[in-house]
């Protein structure tokens, strides 16, 4: 996808600056009286880390389901809506999404009655998952192949408050921590000519309020939400009055209160408005500075990636699975937010070629081989996805060809000894090896090799990604 609750929330207004008041009265703090320069910037670094997911989270709930005049507006809470086909450049609803399955979406209200979601029965061969992430971007809950199979059924999504009945026909119930929460469907596409199957199978995928499921009259609604407006991504002290103002969605998970009550000195957290002027000049720089120290926290785990010491195996999950290692969910939100949790499917990043260089494409071309025998054992598919390293977003190319992927097998050329070698470069490779080029963009890049439903030499680290060889470019 949790807090203590330091005063009852008593409405939620939207005030100048975006500092979103929730009518809590909150003394100046200085470093005289109540916090040193020190301990403030080591909490603004650990509520930064802690924090920017949401915010993350929230961008991407206001522009599919609030403000609908963004180009990424799917619908209203409650309401499911699908992509007719895989992504492209010029979606930009996320950073680094995949385009080997289009995608469904739906974010759910779930704070005056839960919700039943059905999903159809589809051929066994296809691998589908429906992810559920809450507002702190734990993946709470799965629908799809591995959770259920593929046989389908109807399943209630039920927020924090909820204690009802399982009704007659409902196979399982899914409880969030929050009051709102996200599921985004996949449905594996297999070559272009497959997309009409694809989007039947979307159109099974349903979703009702458990009132109309049961045919019986709504409860009274939830009051409606003053939603701050949020546009690019927000950055450094701007995060957190958009985390203030998620907190009164999340009620409070004891393994927290520590934790909160230090975010507190800083007015960070449920009940809180967090305002810099509040606070002496020293105390400000000492907010900021921490802010920036996120990076080489965040600089610690690319290392441990780029080395392959840590994957995306570490970065998304459950709560429990995560352990609060809020580090790793911050690296996971900034790298993809939504990554799958590991049992789904696993993702290694290509961010430096087997140097340890930067990997750019106006430098050098790429090889990545596999010997014979040597392609990742799944249960599903595997890809390996080009992203833009400055706008981390599929690259536009003439074949607009985004990914290579286990589907397309059968077109690739290998070797008399039957290795593969996937080609990256900027300009085509030429004739012979063009059906295993991947096109990159004339500068930074970086890569990800997906695994769906990763057999048990790669989720148990046996199974070790080839690197990113470079070769001259001609």
């Amino acid at each position: 996808m949790m807090a203590t609750v330091l005063c009852r929330m008593s409405g939620v207004v939207l005030a100048a600056g975006l500092l979103f008041a929730t009518g809590c009265n909150q003394a100046k703090i200085t470093e005289q009286n109540g916090i040193s320069a020190a301990d403030a910037r080591t909490i603004a670094k650990e509520a930064y880390i802690y924090g920017f997911p949401m915010a993350a989270n929230y961008q991407t709930m206001y522009k599919q389901a609030i403000d609908t005049t963004n180009h990424d507006y799917q619908g209203p809470f409650n309401t499911l809506h699908s992509s007719k086909s895989v992504a492209t450049p010029e979606d930009k609803f996320v950073v680094t999404p995949n385009s080997d399955t289009p995608y469904s979406y739906l974010w759910m209200d779930l704070r005056a009655e839960p919700l039943v979601v059905t999903v159809p029965k589809i051929e066994p061969n296809r691998y589908y998952t429906g992810q559920m992430v809450d507002l702190y971007t734990y993946n709470f809950a799965y629908l799809g192949t591995r959770a259920y199979g593929n046989d389908g059924g109807t399943f209630l999504v039920a927020g924090p408050g909820w204690n009802g009945a399982t009704p007659a026909g409902v196979k399982a119930v899914v409880r969030s921590e929050t009051q709102f929460a996200y599921i985004i469907f996949r449905t594996q596409l297999f070559n272009a000519a497959d997309l009409p199957k694809v989007n039947k199978v979307q159109a099974g995928y349903q979703a009702q309020t458990l009132s109309a499921f049961l045919k019986q009259p709504a409860p009274a609604t939830a009051p409606p939400v003053s939603w701050p407006k949020i546009g690019d991504l927000p950055a450094g002290v701007d995060v957190f009055p958009y985390v203030n103002f998620l907190f009164q969605f999340c009620p409070p998970n004891p393994s927290e209160s520590a934790l909160l009550a230090r975010f507190a000195k800083l007015n960070i957290g449920p009940g809180q408005t967090f305002d810099m002027s509040r606070f002496s000049p020293e105390i400000q720089q000492a907010i900021k500075d921490g802010v920036k120290d996120s990076d080489a926290d965040l600089g610690t785990v690319m290392k441990k990636i780029n080395t392959d010491q840590i994957s995306s195996g570490e970065m998304f999950g459950t709560r429990d699975f995560l352990k609060d290692n809020y580090l790793y969910r911050y690296a996971g939100a900034k790298l993809g937010l939504y990554g799958n949790s590991k049992q789904d499917a696993l993702y290694f990043g290509y961010f430096v070629d087997a140097n340890h260089q930067p990997l750019d494409a106006s430098k050098s071309n790429y090889e990545l081989h596999f010997s014979k025998g040597d392609l990742p054992p799944t249960k599903a598919f595997w890809s390996l996805t080009m992203y833009d390293g400055k706008t981390q977003l599929l690259v536009a190319n003439p074949l607009k060809r985004y990914l290579l992927n286990s589907t397309m097998l059968k077109s690739y050329k290998f070797g008399p000894d039957g290795s593969l070698t996937l080609y990256v470069s900027r300009e085509n490779p030429g004739p012979v090896r063009q059906a295993n080029w991947l096109p990159a963009p004339d500068g930074p890049f970086y890569g990800v090799f997906r695994v769906y439903l990763p057999g048990d030499t790669v989720m148990n680290g046996t199974w070790r990604k080839p690197q990113m060889r470079p070769v001259p470019a001609k």
